[in-house]
């Protein structure tokens, strides 16, 4: 009898290590500091939310950095689990089961401090000349506004720095991004400027589960479950402060 307890104990851990190998999910993401980029801490902000939460729900992970369209294709075929950082599209969900918002990507404007700027509608902005990355969605409304002054530029630090130096008088970002960078901009331009109260647009960060994957309904319903207990218990805010946020 011994000999058989031993054999069913060693046969239960055989399955139980089969079970979690296969439940090692393979998460994706395009380089978008301070979200996710490889060159961060556990991958950056978003991919240390998202992995630590999976973790929390019992599966495994590793993560890959890769162009977006080559993530979104891979979503849609299978090679990959999970999409770390989407935005909701009615689009996307053929290919996939969305989470719950775990982010919000905030797009503020910026100004100089000593700026007299308000902002309260798009036309109040017409007036000034703006830096924008080129390329960059911003909003569907500024982004298709002709009357904008909008000054392109290759990107964020540069547009700060001018912003900084009175080349511009405004420039936008996501509040998360932009704070990423200004923390390594110097201090002068840092103190130049500041956030204006209303942002231009709110965009809320899901994970995007594919449907290939048969369990995706269970791994969105764990990884919502897990969000909300890491708000509850303090440690979604430990990983904010953690990564500078």
């Amino acid at each position: 009898m011994p000999r058989l307890h031993r054999a069913l104990a060693l046969v239960g851990l055989l399955m139980l290590s089969h079970n979690a190998g296969a439940q090692k999910l393979r998460l994706v993401a395009d380089g978008w500091p301070p979200f996710t980029d490889t060159t961060l801490a556990n991958g950056g902000l978003a991919t240390d939310i998202v992995s630590t939460a999976l973790a929390r729900a019992g599966y495994a992970s590793d993560f890959e950095q890769v162009p977006w369209a080559r993530a979104m294709l891979g979503i849609g075929e299978g090679r990959y689990d999970v999409l770390i950082n989407a935005w909701y599209s009615e689009e996307r969900t053929h290919v996939g089961r969305f989470s719950a918002e775990y982010l919000l990507n905030r797009v503020r404007l910026i100004k100089r401090k000593d700026s007299p700027i308000q902002y309260e509608n798009l036309q109040q902005l017409h007036a000034y000349p703006i830096a924008v990355v080129r390329g960059y969605a911003y909003s569907k409304a500024f982004d298709e506004d002709r009357k904008m002054q909008k000054v392109p530029v290759h990107n964020f630090a540069m547009a700060v720095r001018m912003l900084a130096a009175d080349r511009v008088k405004l420039t936008l970002e996501d509040e998360f991004v932009a704070r990423y960078y200004l923390a390594r901009e110097s201090a002068k331009v840092r103190n130049a400027v500041e956030f204006m109260p209303k942002p231009v647009s709110e965009n809320s960060l899901h994970i995007l589960v594919s449907l290939k994957n048969p369990q995706h309904e269970q791994i969105v319903a764990g990884f919502d479950r897990e969000i909300a207990a890491m708000k509850a218990d303090g440690s979604y805010a430990r990983l904010l402060k953690a990564h500078g946020m």
